[in-house]
């Protein structure tokens, strides 16, 4: 059994550039889709949050025409419901690397707002990438790596071969032109070598022990990948 660190955002709403506070936090199918597969193939979760703040679900990813239909809709509202890690997440600050065997980033918009500049996630990051442990990162969860930048704007990430939320995607979910930057520009500015796939399609990236994910239909295989890295 292998014990897996989910880091997800702690955040309830994302400031579009108009200051509008958009309600959000963690993408429903992102959380239970690999949380299944790791819990199924015997593996223990643990969640952290910045502050350690209870994650919610951004609503509009359990609505049926987000979550694959109505049965899908009620499947992944009922893991959330049944997942008591969601309910008593530790603090990123109090997070040991070397307690964990891999660790994954859920997306949905929450970490565009948090993750993307905390200080204590992209600690953990350097160290996870430097320790070889897969990393697992999905969707808007990339967000998150813009903060491992030092005060000369130097990442550990460089160059890495990565994937993440699409400037198509996030012209079809309607964002794109109320955001304050889009995923897709800032990771190919990090820089990063940024790929996609097809708009809402799986699509997966492996360079060395970091795994990324596109969009919330790649959960699950990237959880899958992680899976298979363990063991």
């Amino acid at each position: 059994m292998a014990k897996i660190l989910c880091v997800l955002t702690g955040a309830s709403y994302w400031t579009l550039k108009d200051g509008h506070r958009h309600p959000t936090g963690y993408w429903a199918e992102e959380f239970v889709a690999p949380y299944s597969v790791f819990t199924d193939a015997g593996h223990e979760v643990t969640v952290a949050t910045p502050r350690g703040t209870v994650p919610v679900v951004d609503t509009m990813s359990l609505e049926p025409r987000m979550a694959g239909g109505e049965e899908n809709a009620l499947r992944e509202e009922a893991v959330i419901e049944a997942a008591d890690e969601l309910r008593h997440p530790i603090s990123l600050k109090e997070v040991r690397l070397e307690d964990y065997d891999a660790v994954y980033y859920p997306g949905g918009h929450g970490p565009m707002e948090d993750l993307s500049v905390d200080a204590d996630s992209a600690s953990l990051l350097r160290k996870a990438l430097a320790s070889g442990k897969p990393l697992g990162i999905v969707c808007h969860a990339p967000a998150a790596l813009l903060a491992t930048r030092d005060t000369n704007g130097n990442t550990p990430f460089a160059n890495y071969r990565v994937t993440g939320f699409c400037n198509e995607e996030e012209i079809g979910v309607g964002f794109a032109d109320k955001a304050k930057w889009l995923l897709e520009d800032e990771l190919k500015k990090l820089p990063t070598q940024y790929s996609r796939g097809p708009a809402w399609k799986p699509y997966t990236v492996v360079d060395r022990n970091l795994f990324t994910g596109q969009n919330p239909a790649s959960s699950g295989p990237l959880a899958k990948e992680l899976v298979e890295a363990l063991s």
